[in-house]
């Protein structure tokens, strides 16, 4: 990649609107799932793809999945996305509050 395209490609990454929220995970083989906050939902699988594909998740029970049906018994889902103003109230406390409604709501394991 050349220095200016590469320069340009920066400058539009940083410039991208964030969009923070809740996510799901689902496994399809037993139907388990396990729901996450993040600050930006465009790039939270593959972080967790990745993470999961080197044996190094912090959840168990989502690595023990995965070890035991294998990536493609997985499913990742928006299941809410926030907007700045409803994050105004206090980012942390916002997300945690939307995080433990969605793990009651679906009866998932808080990743």
């Amino acid at each position: 990649m050349r220095h200016e395209d590469r320069k340009v490609a920066v400058a539009a990454y940083k410039e991208r609107k964030v969009v923070a929220g809740i996510y799901l995970l689902r496994c399809l083989a037993t139907g388990e799932r396990w729901a996450g906050q993040a600050p930006d939902l465009s790039t939270i699988q593959n972080r967790i793809w990745f993470t999961l594909r080197h044996g190094s998740h912090r959840g168990r029970t989502l690595q023990a999945a995965w070890n035991t049906h294998g990536e493609n018994a997985f499913a990742f889902e928006e299941a809410e996305r926030l907007d700045e103003k409803a994050l105004e109230a206090g980012r942390e406390r916002v997300m945690k509050a939307r995080l433990m409604h969605w793990c009651a709501e679906l009866g998932a394991e808080a990743v």
